[in-house]
C-alpha cells in the first residue's frame, strides 16, 4: 500500500493469510446446525430493528434511515472485513509516511523490517481478536465483492456466528435468547450511526485528527514503543509503586503525543457513550423479548471480568481491551443516570450535535452533562 525506504509498510494479504492460519478453530458443529444458527441470527437481526427503534426513540416515525447490510460471518470473514477496514482508515497516515520517507537511520530500520514482518504481526493480533468478537458495526467499511457495505460510504453489521455459539455454550445459557441478546446490542450500534447522520463523519474526523498528529519519524516511534514495553513489563517503576492509571495504560495509550491524548480523551468519551448505550438498550429491551436476560447478563459480566487465562488478561491489558471493558461499565452508568434524571427523550439530546456529546469527565459525572445540556438549553 505504501512504503518507507522502498520497503512495503504492510503486506495486507499476508496479514489475512497469517490471521486465518493462526486463528483457533470454532466450536464443533454440524453443517445443518451451522445453517440453522446463521438463519436464526439473520432473523434476530431483523427483529432487533423494531425492538431497538421502539425503545430508543432515536428514529422519528415514518423516517427510514440509510440501509446497511447485516452479514453473518465466520472468523475468517471477520478477519477479512477488519483488514479492509484498517486499510481504509490508515490510508491517510500511510500516505503521510510515504511523503516523509527518507534515507535516515530510522527509515532504514523500518525498511529492513519490511511489510512482511508487519503483515505477520498484524495477522497475529487479528488471530487473537477473531475468536473473541461476537459482533461489530463497521462504521468505515469499504464495500468488497465478498463483503457488501452501505452505498453511502460504508457501514455494515457483522455477527460472528462461531464465537456466539462458543460463548453461549461456555456460559450454558439458552442459545436462542443469547443470540437475540447479542443482536440487540449490535443493532443498537447500527441505529446510532444510521439515526444520527453527523456521527460517522464526526468520529472519522476525530480519528483522522489523531492519525494526523502521529509523529512519523521512525526513531521517535521506536522510542515510544520501547517506553510502552517498559511500562507493560513494569520495569519503569519499582514493584508496588505503579498506580492504577499507569499500570492500566495500554500500548495504544502510551505511543502518543500530548495532542493525541486530548483527542483520545474525546474519543474515549464517545466510545463510552456508544458502548454504554448499547448495553443499556440491550438490557432494557431484554425483559420483554429475552426471557433469560438476567441470567445471561450475570454470566456474561463474570466472563468479561475474569478473562480466559493469565495470557488473555495480559494481552487484554496490552491491547487496551481492559479500557474497552471500562467503557461498557462507565458508559452504561452514564446513560442509566441520565435517563433516570430526564427520561429517554431528554437523554436523546445527546445526539443533537458534537457539542452535546458528553466529555470524559461528564461520563463519570452525568449530572454535569445534564446541567450543561439541559439547564442551559431550558433557561
Amino acid at each position: 500500500m505504501t512504503s518507507i525506504g522502498g520497503a512495503e509498510m504492510v503486506d495486507w494479504n499476508l496479514a489475512v493469510a497469517t490471521a486465518t492460519r493462526l486463528v483457533r478453530p470454532g466450536p464443533e458443529i454440524s453443517r445443518e446446525e451451522a445453517r440453522a444458527v446463521v438463519a436464526e441470527l439473520r432473523r434476530h437481526a431483523k427483529a432487533s430493528e423494531e425492538h431497538v427503534r421502539s425503545f430508543t426513540r432515536m428514529i422519528p416515525e415514518g423516517h427510514e434511515p440509510e440501509d446497511t447490510p447485516v452479514l453473518v460471518v465466520d472468523r475468517a470473514g471477520w478477519i477479512r472485513a477488519n483488514v479492509a477496514g484498517f486499510r481504509e482508515l490508515l490510508r491517510p497516515l500511510l500516505g503521510k509516511m510515504q511523503e516523509r520517507r527518507g534515507s535516515g537511520p530510522g527509515g532504514a530500520v523500518l525498511g529492513a523490517v519490511g511489510g512482511k514482518v508487519t503483515g505477520v504481526e498484524l495477522g497475529m493480533l487479528l488471530s487473537f481478536l477473531a475468536s473473541r468478537v461476537l459482533g461489530q458495526y463497521e462504521t468505515f467499511a469499504p464495500a468488497t465483492r465478498e463483503l457488501p457495505a452501505s452505498a453511502k460510504g460504508g457501514g455494515r453489521l457483522l455477527l460472528v456466528a462461531p464465537n456466539i455459539v462458543h460463548v453461549e455454550r461456555e456460559l450454558d445459557v439458552d442459545p436462542h435468547d443469547f443470540r437475540l441478546w447479542v443482536a440487540l446490542h449490535e443493532e443498537t450500534h447500527r441505529t446510532q450511526f444510521t439515526g444520527v447522520p453527523w456521527l460517522r463523519d464526526h468520529l472519522q474526523g476525530e480519528i483522522q485528527s489523531f492519525l494526523d498528529e502521529t509523529d512519523v519519524d521512525p526513531m521517535t516511534v521506536l522510542e515510544r514503543l520501547r517506553e510502552a514495553a517498559q511500562s507493560f513489563s513494569g520495569s519503569s517503576r519499582p514493584e508496588g509503586e505503579q498506580g492504577e492509571d499507569d499500570g492500566g495504560r495500554s500500548l495504544v495509550e502510551i505511543v502518543q503525543t500530548p495532542a493525541q491524548r486530548e483527542i483520545l480523551s474525546r474519543l474515549t468519551a464517545v466510545m463510552s457513550l456508544l458502548e454504554g448505550h448499547a448495553d443499556f438498550v440491550m438490557d432494557g429491551v431484554g425483559p420483554e423479548v429475552v426471557g433469560s436476560v438476567a441470567e445471561i447478563r450475570e454470566k456474561f459480566q463474570q466472563r468479561r471480568a475474569r478473562g480466559a487465562s493469565r495470557l488473555d488478561l495480559a494481552l487484554r491489558k496490552l491491547l487496551g481491551l481492559d479500557a474497552k471493558l471500562r467503557q461498557y461499565r462507565d458508559g452504561e452508568k452514564f446513560v442509566r443516570a441520565v435517563v433516570d434524571e430526564v427520561g429517554m427523550d431528554g437523554f436523546n439530546r445527546v445526539w443533537t450535535s458534537p457539542n452535546t456529546l458528553p466529555t470524559k469527565a461528564e461520563i463519570a459525572k452525568p449530572a454535569d452533562w445534564v446541567a450543561r445540556v439541559h439547564r442551559k438549553a431550558d433557561s
